[in-house]
C-alpha cells in the first residue's frame, strides 16, 4: 500500500491491521514525541494581560535554598524588585529560608532591607532528626526562628519521601517526634506550608500510560514508584492525622492540597479541617483542564485558597521561566478570563504534560481574596 493511501483510511476511522501497519512504516511514525509540536488550528479569543488585576502576595516562592545554615541565593532583591513591580507582585514569600544563622542572614538581606516586599519562612533541622532530644530541640527552634524574623514554617516533601531514621527506614509524616514543632507553630501563630506528595502520575509506572512520561523522563529522580516509597494515599493520610491532632495550627497545604487531580478529595479535607487552606502553585495545569469543577471549587472555598506559583528565580534545577513576567500573565489569564485552550506555563511546553487549559473567569470579589486577601489574614498583614 502506498503511503498516500494510508491516511484517508485513518481519517475515515477505517483502521484495519493493514492500514495501521502501513502507517507505522512511514517516516512520520518515527517522529520522536519530544519533537512533536502541534500547532492548534482553533480560532478562539485571546485576552492579553499586561499584569494581574490586583496586587499579588505570592505565598510560594524559593528565593533561597539552604543546607543546614549555609544559604544559596537564586536572585538578589535588586534583581527581583523590577520584575515584581511590572507583575503587580506586592510581596514574595520565600518558603525555603533555612534555619539558624542562614535564616537570620536571609531575613536581613530581604525582609529587613525591603520591608513589605519579602517575607521569609524557616525550615526544620532534618540533619538532627535522629538525635535523642530532637523533639524538644525542634519545638524550641520554632520560637527561636520567630524571634529571628521567620513568619512561618515550610515542610518540603523530604518528610515522608527522603528523611530516614537510624534504621534506614523512611520517617513518617505523623511521627510523634514532630508534635512539639506543630504545636509550637500553633501557639506562636506561625502558619505551616506543607508539601508531602507530588502529582499522582509520579507514583505510577513510567510507561506508555503515564501522562507525565516526558516530565519523568527528564527528571527520573522525581518518580516515587516502587522501592520503599509510600503511596500517595498513605502520605496524604499521614498528613491528615497531623492536621487533625493540631487544630490550633494553621496548615497551608501546597499545590492544591497535594491532590489537584482530585478536587473532591481536597474539598472533603477542607470541609473536615477548618485549620486547612490550600495554594495553587504549579498546579494551574491541573486546575485549568477541569475548569468547571475548578470554578466551583474556587467559589466554595474562596476564603481558603491562596495565590502561589512555586517561582524559583534563576534556580539550577529550573529554567529562568519559573520567575518571569510571562508566568504571572498566564496565572492571571487562568484566574481572570474565560479564554480557551492556552498554555499553562511559559515555553518550553509541555513541562508537565501534553494538554492545555481553560480560564475560570473569577469575579473581582474572589480575585482579591485569592491574590492577596487570604494571605494577609493568615500571615497577619495589613491590607
Amino acid at each position: 500500500m502506498r503511503r498516500r493511501d494510508v491516511f484517508p483510511a485513518l481519517a475515515a476511522g477505517c483502521v484495519t491491521a493493514e492500514t495501521a501497519q502501513a502507517a507505522q512504516a512511514t517516516p512520520m511514525s518515527q517522529l520522536p514525541l519530544s519533537q512533536y509540536e502541534p500547532k492548534s488550528m482553533l480560532s478562539v479569543s485571546e485576552t492579553h494581560i499586561d499584569k494581574p488585576r490586583f496586587p499579588i502576595i505570592d505565598i510560594h516562592t524559593h528565593i533561597s535554598f539552604s543546607r543546614d545554615e549555609k544559604m544559596q541565593y537564586n536572585a538578589t532583591p535588586e534583581e527581583l524588585l523590577p520584575v515584581m513591580d511590572r507583575c503587580n507582585l506586592r510581596m514574595m514569600v520565600n518558603l525555603t529560608g533555612g534555619r539558624g544563622q542562614g535564616l537570620r542572614e536571609a531575613v536581613a538581606a530581604y525582609d529587613k532591607k525591603h520591608p513589605k516586599r519579602f517575607l521569609t519562612f524557616t525550615e526544620p533541622w532534618w540533619s538532627k532528626v535522629n538525635e535523642p532530644a530532637y523533639a524538644k530541640f525542634q519545638g524550641d527552634e520554632i520560637a527561636k526562628a520567630k524571634a529571628d524574623g521567620a513568619r512561618g514554617l515550610k515542610i518540603l516533601k523530604m518528610l515522608g519521601l527522603t528523611v530516614r531514621g537510624k534504621d534506614g527506614q523512611l520517617i513518617k509524616i505523623d511521627d510523634a517526634r514532630f508534635d512539639p514543632m506543630w504545636a509550637a507553630c500553633g501557639d506562636l501563630k506561625l502558619p505551616v506550608t506543607i508539601h508531602v506528595s507530588d502529582p499522582l502520575a509520579f507514583f505510577e509506572p513510567i510507561d506508555r500510560f503515564n501522562e507525565r512520561i516526558e516530565e519523568l523522563g527528564n527528571h527520573p529522580d522525581w518518580s516515587f514508584h516502587g522501592k520503599d516509597f509510600p503511596s500517595n494515599a498513605e502520605l496524604l493520610d499521614a498528613r491528615d492525622r497531623v492536621i487533625a491532632r493540631h487544630p490550633k495550627t494553621q496548615f497551608i497545604v501546597l499545590h492544591v492540597g497535594n491532590f489537584s487531580e482530585n478536587l473532591a478529595h481536597v474539598s472533603a479535607r477542607l470541609d473536615r479541617f477548618p485549620n486547612m487552606s490550600v495554594e495553587i502553585g504549579a498546579r494551574i495545569g491541573e486546575l485549568g483542564r477541569q475548569p468547571r469543577t475548578a470554578r466551583k471549587f474556587f467559589d466554595r472555598y474562596q476564603d481558603r485558597i491562596l495565590f502561589g506559583t512555586d517561582a524559583t528565580p534563576k534556580g539550577k534545577q529550573y529554567p529562568q521561566q519559573y520567575f518571569c513576567e510571562a508566568l504571572y500573565r498566564i496565572y492571571a489569564r487562568f484566574l481572570e478570563t474565560e479564554d480557551e485552550y492556552f498554555d499553562y506555563a511559559p515555553a518550553p511546553i509541555p513541562p508537565q504534560g501534553r494538554w492545555r487549559i481553560y480560564g475560570i473567569g473569577l469575579p473581582d470579589s474572589i480575585l482579591r481574596k485569592v491574590y492577596h486577601g487570604n494571605a494577609e489574614r493568615l500571615l497577619g498583614l495589613s491590607a
